[in-house]
């Protein structure tokens, strides 16, 4: 069986939903709305948005709870990004007592679209780590121990150092799907 690289199954850059970090809330709600409409059906639609700067340089990422978290500017005051109540051992009743302490989601959705219109996705945006990024040519092999010993949704692909793509669990899932269900064991 021909070894699969990252690049065989990665989204080109050019196909993902990307915005500036200067767009607002809403801009990027509006293009990732686009992107839903738009979405090649053969594939699982995005349901994240790559972030870039000024040079075109992707600097971020935002993901649907990204995007509720920065509806709620409290939970900053409560948590690191990427860090689960859950998986720091907190019970459900912790969790309800922290939402009541701290007043979460008390009015939030009551001006959702003023909101929208003036948070920056800067500001709430999710910066990669160095072990979110793979180079386009490396093996899915190592592509899904990345992915698995990061927990990670997506990663970053790589070519000279420069992002031209990413990788998702999802495409990567079904690439493996893909290869379990051609088989024949009889």
């Amino acid at each position: 069986m021909k070894t699969r690289l990252v690049k065989d199954l990665m989204i080109p850059l050019e196909e993902y939903v990307v915005v500036s970090k200067e767009a607002t809330l809403y801009d990027a709600v509006i293009a990732l709305e686009k992107a839903l409409r738009d979405f090649d059906k053969n594939r699982y639609p995005h349901w994240a948005i790559l972030i870039c700067d000024e040079n075109n340089d992707i600097v971020g990422k935002v993901s649907q709870l990204d995007i509720l978290r920065g509806l709620e500017p409290k939970y900053e005051q409560i948590s690191t990004k990427g860090e689960s109540m859950k998986r720091l051992g907190f019970s459900r009743n912790f969790q309800r007592a922290i939402l009541d302490r701290f007043k979460l989601w008390d009015m939030p959705l009551h001006d959702v679209c003023k909101k929208a219109g003036l948070k920056k996705v800067k500001e709430f945006m999710y910066s990669p780590e160095d072990g979110e990024y793979v180079d386009v040519n490396i093996t899915l092999n190592e592509a899904i121990h990345q992915l698995l010993m990061g927990h990670h949704q997506s990663l970053l692909v790589t070519e000279n150092k420069k992002i031209v793509g990413i990788l998702r669990l999802t495409d990567v899932f079904m690439g493996v799907f893909e290869m379990i269900s051609s088989c024949s064991l009889k």
